[in-house]
């Protein structure tokens, strides 16, 4: 899901009454009931889907105490300070598989401290870059070795990759592999065969 403030035409400044009157909109324009016997209705309910996910998003946000102001608050995380409201975006974004719309927001932050590194773990963790995610944890912990947060992400990282690291510097590297089959073609060749028969 994109970011759920983005889907409702809304400000993360916004007011909870704002919020509401936005949805409440869109809710009515994309009700499946105005769209009965219309080829669009697929399209109207796919849109309904994500309004009514990104309002219950930013409800459960700010349940746990975002006001839109200088400190913010998302999965049990209070930030305060410059940041704030970006920070609790990205987990926003994370929370809901937006991978790219959490990549972009730390792209835009000038100046990276320990949560900075903690969340770019994350999002490079769901990209599947472990050396880099593992890298950004072990960062955010040198930066602030106080947090559990950071030092359980971590933990679980070196848990995890252990045997992927032991696995990937013991194994033949792309190029060896590569090279290998290179020359096991030329020596078929040589021989009179193909490595790859042809069907």
């Amino acid at each position: 899901m994109n970011d759920p403030y983005s889907v409702l035409g809304v400000s993360p400044n916004a007011s909870d009454d704002e919020i509401k009157q936005a949805y409440r909109k869109l809710a009515k324009q994309y009700h499946p009931d105005a769209y009965k016997d219309n080829p669009l209705a697929s399209l109207a309910e796919e849109k309904m889907k994500e309004i009514n996910e990104a309002y219950d998003t930013i409800q459960k946000m700010r349940a746990g105490g975002y006001s839109g102001s200088s400190r913010a608050n998302a999965g049990g995380q209070s930030y305060t300070g410059k940041n704030a409201e970006v920070y609790a975006r990205v987990r926003s974004c994370i929370n809901t598989r937006n991978i790219m719309g959490a990549q972009a927001l730390l792209d835009g932050v000038s100046e990276r401290d320990a949560e900075w590194y903690f969340l770019m773990g994350s999002v490079n963790y769901a990209k599947g870059w472990m050396d880099e995610a593992y890298t950004n944890f072990q960062t955010a912990v040198n930066m602030n070795p106080g947090n559990p947060e950071y030092q359980n992400a971590l933990r679980r990282m070196s848990s995890r990759t252990g045997a992927y690291r032991t696995a990937r510097t013991s194994s033949a590297s792309g190029c060896d592999i590569c090279g290998n089959l290179l020359c096991a073609d030329c020596l078929c060749e040589c021989l009179g065969g193909d490595l790859i028969p042809c069907c």
